[in-house]
């Protein structure tokens, strides 16, 4: 049976367990306060979940997802991660993380600085660009004429095609943006970002909104339009 490693269980983290378990995958959840502090996500979650540390959870991954906020990333273990597909959620919101000068010059990406940070690990962006409640209702079997598309980016071709197939396990299609210096394509305020789930962002506001479905093509075109500066 596979395993999803957390680093991270908040909105994203949370959401990303809740459909993971009910797609029968196992996973191990952590945050920055302990695992203690997790018990009550566990109990909700069932025997296929556990909270452990972040080193653990990254050890016991298939997949692990990384799910902190920006500032924290060089928290994340380096060594329990040698090797493994980590998916990175993080988005640059410079008001909680402080100013990173080569993102605002555009010299790189959120990504990126973690695939520097973890330089025997296979990065690969996803999840970052839809909200944790649309990520919740909009997941659908493999099936479904309404199945919804995320964007991933990444460097190494097997790690996105392993990504992938954790995506859909998840509920989801996937658009494959490119290599992770094409990521900024779907990052904070890029077309690409929330809005292709979005049915009223303005009239609703975002926790009211009830999400809409965005198919491949959808997605693809989102992509498309992002530019830079």
């Amino acid at each position: 049976m596979s395993t999803l490693g957390l680093i991270g269980s908040g909105n994203i983290g949370g959401t990303l367990a809740r459909l993971a378990v009910a797609a029968g995958i196992d996973v191990v959840l952590s945050n920055s306060r302990g695992p203690e502090t997790l018990s009550g996500l566990v109990a909700e979650l069932g025997p296929r979940a556990r909270a452990a540390t972040a080193a653990e959870a990254a050890a016991a991954g298939d997949w692990v997802v990384v799910s902190v906020p920006l500032k924290n990333y060089r928290q994340v273990p380096v060594a329990p991660l040698a090797g493994k597909v980590v998916l990175d959620t993080n988005n640059y919101y410079p008001e909680r993380d402080g100013r990173i000068p080569e993102l605002d010059a555009e010299e790189t990406t959120t990504s990126a600085l973690l695939q520097d940070h973890l330089p025997d690990s296979k990065v690969v962006k996803a999840f970052n660009n839809i909200f944790f409640k649309h990520l919740a209702t909009l997941a659908r079997p493999a099936e479904a004429p309404d199945r919804t598309a995320l964007p991933i980016a990444g460097d190494d071709e097997e790690a996105k095609a392993s990504a992938a197939r954790l995506i859909g396990l998840l509920g989801y299609d996937v658009v494959d943006a490119g290599p992770l210096a094409e990521s900024w394509r779907f990052q904070r305020d890029a077309p690409a970002y929330v809005l292709p789930y979005a049915q009223d962002l303005e009239g609703l506001g975002i926790f009211n909104d009830p999400g809409r479905s965005a198919d491949t093509d959808t997605v693809r075109t989102a992509l498309g339009e992002a530019k830079r500066g």
